[in-house]
Parts: structure tokens; C-alpha cells; sequence
């Protein structure tokens, strides 16, 4: 199982064949899996003959088989447990990779990046590694802070394997047209729309409900525009307490009513998109939508999205970024001193950049 590790002055001149069968994996995050999506433009614009399968996980599935150059999604699907691994073991078993980018870097990672029988299994580096991921990996890439953007971080794998740094990104998203997959309440509205995400995967993460409700009934009521609020099912409470708190006909709720499909599409159609540092922002980003973040507990330089690095709305607190999950009792004063008229001034910039090319 456990092969001599090639180093990067040795694996780094060995530049795969264009028509190299390679498998990636990452089945993370949300914001994870967007990110991605950038390898597969760039492997493919190198390596023109290449086929490129990915490993995902059911509930990020559409987003992945939305580009249309990946050609095939093989799924862990994990509720399954035991069975799970069985079946994927045996779809696994009928494909020949070459390389296996293992972009997870935690055991299960590592572990399917061994099950896939590639020659070439490139992982992180040791240091960057959890869970002994390393040792099923046959080739790491060079340790790197966790400073670094995780964008580049990916990019590190593609270097890695002596492509080229790209000038830009491209997610393979942003020229599909998506508006079939919009809901028919988006397709209706006349004029540009500000998508509103609330809620995040840490509490931690979330602005308070009298953040949003300022930012609302400014844009509705003083600035006329059109409002549609995003989040997943957690966030519904919240999202019907401010429909009812601003009464406002300009305001859309889709809270916990979209598909990830949906998502993806509602997040094309709007003219910019603010909220937490959260998995929508890359979805934003993907798409080429602006997306005005608003940072507290991590780090807008690890994660920020992709052209909207300068969207990004952060409070100055000495105890940010944190990376806790929980505010371990202030009271998340990071998010809580993010002021509605900083925010305002970034959607403004964020309206005047239009796409993200």
C-alpha cells in the first residue's frame, strides 16, 4: 500500500502524456468542490486528450457534472457506510487511471486515491496532510503555509505535474446558460437583483440578524432594488422573520426552496451576491458572479472568492482570524462589528464591476 515517495525535483519534470486518464477527488466542502472545478479547465486546456473523471459525494454531485468538460462523476455515497466503499471499490475496479489528484488530503481521501490502482498518486505534503492521508499517496507536492490561497494550493497539483501557471481561472461555469434551471419567481423579475446569503456551516461564521435586516431594508426601501435571500434549510426561521419584519414585495425568499442546480443558477442570474464566507461565494465565483463576502473568524487571504478578492468586508478585532467553529465566548464580536454602510459601499463596487471575467 505504501509506496517510496517521489519527491518534487523528480516527479516535477515528469510531465504526463496528453492523453492521461486522471481522476480527481474532492469530496469536501462545498466551497471546496467549486474551487476545483478550475483543475479541470486548466488540465484540459494542456492535456487536450485527457480524460478526467471525478470523485464526489451525492450532495455536490450537480454541481460537478455542470462542467462540461469533466467526463465522468463517480459518487461515494457515503449514507451508505460499508456498502459505500464496497460500491465504489467496484466502480473504481472498472476504470484505469494513470494519476489520482487526491485533493482532500484526510484518510478516506487517500484511502480511494489507493483504491483507484493509479500509477501516479499525488497528494499534499505530509505536514499539510490529516488523518495519515500521506501514506497512501505515492507523490506529494512540496509543503506550503496555510496562508496560502487554497486556490493556489490546488493549482500546486497542476504545476506539480509541469503545467503552467494559468493567467485566469476558468470554472467552466460562467458561459453555460443556466436560466432554465432558475426558479420561474427569479425568471419573472424585471431589472437587476442582489442575492442575500445568510447562514454559513459555522455559527461562528454568520452576521446577526440585525446586520442583515439593516442591509435589507436599506436595498428595498431606500435603494429600490430587487432582493432575493439564499441559504439552506437551517436558515429558514431567520429568513421568514425578516420577510415578516420588512414586509417588502421587492423581496424574494428562496431559503431552503433551492436545489444546489437552482443555486448555482439563481446566483448567474443576479447582478452581485453578498454574505458570510461560506460555500456559495465560490458557487458566485464560479459562475462569475461579484460577491461581496463578510469575514470574521478566517482568513479572507486563505479563502476569499475568485475576483471578488476585493470585495471583502472584515472587521479589525485582535482575535481574528480565529478558525473556530464557535466564538469561544465574545460573543462573535468579529461578525457583530461589520457595519451595514461598510457593506453598502462594497455592493457599489461590486454593481460597477459587472462580471467577473
Amino acid at each position: 500500500m505504501i509506496d517510496n515517495e517521489i519527491g518534487m525535483s523528480e516527479a516535477s519534470v515528469k510531465t504526463p502524456p496528453s492523453d492521461s486518464s486522471i481522476l480527481i477527488i474532492l469530496m469536501g466542502s462545498l466551497g471546496d468542490v467549486a474551487r476545483g472545478l478550475c483543475l479541470v479547465s486548466h488540465i484540459k486546456k494542456n492535456l487536450p486528450e485527457s480524460r478526467i473523471t471525478w470523485l464526489v459525494e451525492p450532495k455536490w454531485v450537480e454541481l460537478v457534472k455542470l462542467h462540461p468538460r469533466i467526463d465522468k462523476v463517480l459518487v461515494f455515497n457515503r449514507p451508505k457506510g460499508v456498502l459505500a466503499v464496497w460500491d465504489l471499490y467496484k466502480a473504481l475496479g472498472q476504470e484505469h487511471f494513470d494519476i489520482a489528484l487526491d485533493l482532500q488530503r484526510h484518510f478516506k481521501s487517500g484511502f480511494f486515491s489507493w483504491l483507484s490502482g493509479a500509477k501516479r498518486r499525488v497528494g499534499f505534503n505530509r505536514r499539510n496532510a490529516k488523518e495519515v492521508n500521506w501514506l497512501f499517496n505515492n507523490e506529494r507536492i512540496e509543503y506550503f503555509s496555510d496562508e496560502l490561497p487554497k486556490l493556489r494550493h490546488y493549482l500546486k497539483f497542476t504545476e506539480y505535474l509541469g503545467l503552467p501557471v494559468p493567467n485566469s481561472l476558468d470554472f467552466g461555469l460562467a458561459s453555460l446558460d443556466l436560466r432554465p434551471n432558475a426558479p420561474n419567481i427569479i425568471s419573472g423579475v424585471k431589472g437587476p437583483i442582489i442575492a442575500v446569503v445568510i447562514g454559513s456551516s459555522w455559527e461562528s461564521k454568520d452576521w446577526f440578524f440585525e446586520g442583515y435586516y439593516g442591509l435589507l431594508k436599506d436595498l428595498l426601501y431606500s435603494e429600490k432594488m430587487q432582493v432575493v435571500l439564499l441559504g439552506d434549510g437551517s436558515q429558514v426561521t431567520s429568513a421568514l422573520q425578516l420577510v415578516r419584519k420588512l414586509s417588502a414585495p421587492g423581496l424574494i425568499n428562496l431559503v431552503g426552496k433551492t436545489s444546489l442546480l437552482e443555486l448555482a443558477a439563481v446566483l448567474k442570474s443576479v447582478a452581485v451576491a453578498v454574505g458570510p464566507d461560506s460555500g456559495p461565494s465560490h458557487v458566485a465565483a464560479a459562475v462569475g458572479t461579484p460577491y461581496v463576502s463578510l469575514f470574521g473568524p478566517t482568513s479572507p487571504r486563505r479563502t476569499a472568492p475568485y475576483g471578488s478578492e476585493n470585495l471583502v468586508v472584515q472587521s479589525s478585532v485582535d482575535c481574528a482570524p480565529c478558525y473556530k467553529k464557535q466564538c469561544p465566548g465574545l460573543d462573535r464580536i468579529c461578525m457583530r462589528k461589520i457595519r451595514v454602510e461598510k457593506v453598502k459601499e462594497k455592493l457599489s463596487e461590486a454593481l460597477e464591476m459587472g462580471s467577473i471575467p
